[in-house]
């Protein structure tokens, strides 16, 4: 396996928003045929991919699979908690120009506050053509409010009003309306200022292996872009023999995955029923083929945190270096099973991995994942793992430098 540290820092650092981590994917696929969701799907490459926005389908069919062969799937997602610009962000504030932004997901507030912000995304221009843009430059900036004008706040807490403490500065002056679309639009090298966009600021502090014994992987973006590292570099050297090799990696897990590109969507389902009636499958040789299915939904977990050891469940305490978690809710947050514990258990095993359970305490709630959404809409069985994590959510997250490569060797066993 093609798998290291080094491409994975390389991956999250060119991943600033959905749309890259989904470049960032192709890239690393070399070898898979693209195809397009309106193409005729009559001649399928055994190594393929489709791209729907910021989502990615990439599939491996062994040699000789049946139509009714089974898929085992690698499920992620490219989006993660975070600012993104507004349609008319052009605003100022006694003599301060900023930026006015909508709040993506479930972020920290607070570790966004006095960092330098670059920004990207995709941009649209009004004949409907769409480019990618990165401005690795630190154009934007969150301030706090200093410590001399509210006294209290390291005994009260810091409190952060969404609409108005989280709006960034990016120059002094009268904004004018039009501003910043003029002003991205020539960094894109567009020949006018786009129409529309989809654009995230992000943290401009690149990924970084840190500690003095060199164990721990800081980043933005590791929820849950290092899931999409580890599937696509395992999808990548898998060489599966008994069912196909597939991984999805979904946009807007986020805000609740109901989407075009999210696992509420279609485009699981829609891709996978295509494969199985391009190579001449009928209606039961789908139903088949998804009854022989099995999907490790791969995003991060809570590594027990040593300042807060008590919000954590005993017995159930990831730490980092000590393999992916598998995740269990009996309340269904997660869709592991007993059976698909067992199965993910068993290619941890196979490929020398370690392995830990996650469970939250009963007074805590439970996140969720692309799993049980993945699981309800396809009735495949499906198993939840992660690799265990500090800061999750946070503008900057922190895990050990050996669970991405563990889960990734996981995940390859999996599909081989």
């Amino acid at each position: 396996m093609a798998a290291d540290l080094d491409d994975l820092i390389a991956y999250l650092d060119e991943s600033p928003s959905p749309w890259h981590a989904v470049a960032s994917t192709t890239r690393r696929l070399e070898g898979f045929t693209a195809l397009a969701e309106n193409d005729e799907w009559s001649n399928v490459p055994a190594r393929g991919l489709v791209v729907r926005e910021g989502a990615v389908i990439a599939w491996s069919i062994p040699k000789g699979a049946a139509a009714s062969t089974g898929f085992r799937v690698g499920g992620a997602h490219t989006d993660s908690p975070g600012l993104r610009v507004k349609p008319r962000p052009d605003s100022d504030s006694a003599g301060w120009k900023q930026l006015a932004v909508e709040v993506y997901g479930g972020i920290l507030n607070n570790t966004w506050l006095d960092r330098d912000l670059g920004v990207a995304g995709r941009l649209v221009s009004a004949d409907g053509s769409e480019s990618l843009v990165d401005v690795p430059e630190p154009i934007a900036r969150v301030p706090q409010l200093a410590v001399h004008l509210d006294r209290g706040v390291n005994d009260t807490g810091l409190q952060l009003d969404a609409q108005r403490h989280l709006t960034p500065v990016w120059g002094v002056g009268v904004a004018q309306p039009g501003e910043f679309a003029g002003w991205i639009g020539t960094r894109a090298g567009l020949d006018a200022p786009p129409a529309w966009w989809e654009l995230c600021l992000y943290d401009l502090q690149r990924a970084a292996v840190i500690g003095a014994d060199r164990s721990l992987l800081t980043s933005a973006r590791l929820d849950n872009q290092l899931s999409c590292w580890a599937a696509t570099v395992a999808l990548a050297s898998a060489q599966p023999r008994e069912h196909i090799a597939l991984i999805v990696l979904n946009d807007h897990e986020e805000v609740g995955s109901a989407s075009t590109t999210g696992a509420q969507g279609p485009f699981l389902e829609s891709v996978i029923e295509r494969l199985v009636l391009a190579r001449g499958g009928s209606r039961d040789d789908l139903h088949r083929a998804l009854s022989a299915s099995a999907c490790v939904s791969a995003d991060n977990a809570h590594a027990v945190h040593p300042n807060y050891v008590e919000r954590h469940e005993p017995s159930h305490r990831p730490i980092v270096n000590a393999g992916p978690a598998i995740k269990v809710n009996s309340n269904q947050r997660y869709a592991t099973s007993a059976s698909t514990a067992a199965r993910f258990q068993a290619a941890c095993e196979q490929a020398g991995v370690p392995w830990q359970v996650f469970v939250s305490r009963n007074n805590m709630p439970c996140g969720s994942t692309i799993g049980p959404v993945t699981a309800t809409r396809l009735g495949i069985d499906t198993v939840d793992v992660g690799v265990p994590q500090l800061s999750m959510h946070s503008a900057r997250e922190l895990c050990g430098v050996d669970d991405p490569l563990h889960l990734a060797v996981a995940l390859d066993a999996f599909f081989s």
